[in-house]
């Protein structure tokens, strides 16, 4: 019964894990990436679709993102979208490709930058310490119920704790290798 609760506690650590990688990928570094892309929407038809839904994304040099339509009457659309967008970057092209070229950061930006990516960080830990709250919650529930021992409750917490712990390190270690990619020049 405990195995279950802590198992289920440890799958939304994951996804708060995970949420936290995508978050960060939208965030824009040194370096090119389409992930700062995949919130816009473009009209396809009537229809908002994302980026890569209309458009073939790549990186071939780390300062470059290239946008190749597969309907060219599409990248006027393309363009506007880019610009509303605020990015900080202006599209150019060539008649059948996009080209984004991402300006280097100041040290100021950087700086910025950073801090955004802490808060996002401690966001997450305060989700997992919540996720472990929920999970303590249920366990002495259980105990109170006379579904678990209050041997197994105390041995449960105490895995919890740990478990919560190695989750709160990944979001540490996460966080310091997306600063350190940001940091560098």
């Amino acid at each position: 019964m405990s195995k279950e609760v802590i198992a289920d506690m440890s799958a939304h650590m994951d996804k708060t894990i995970e949420s936290l990688r995508r978050e960060y990928q939208k965030v824009r570094t040194g370096r090119a990436s389409t992930g700062i892309l995949e919130e816009i929407r473009i009209d396809y038809y009537g229809t908002p679709s994302p980026l890569s839904a209309v458009a073939t994304l790549a990186v071939p040099e780390p300062r470059t993102i290239t946008l190749q339509p597969w309907e060219t009457k599409m990248i006027p659309v393309i363009e506007k979208a880019i610009m509303n967008a605020n990015l900080g970057m202006t599209p150019a092209n060539d008649g059948k490709l996009i080209r984004l070229n991402l300006p280097p950061l100041t040290e100021e930006r950087r700086k910025e930058t950073v801090k955004q990516l802490k808060k996002f960080a401690e966001d997450a830990k305060v989700a997992i310490r919540n996720i472990r709250r929920d999970a303590i919650d249920h366990l002495k529930k259980l105990e109170k119920d006379k579904k678990i021992s209050e041997d197994e409750l105390k041995r449960s917490e105490k895995e919890v704790q740990d478990v919560t712990d190695k989750h709160v390190h990944r979001v540490e270690e996460v966080f310091l290798h997306k600063e350190k990619e940001v940091m560098e020049v």
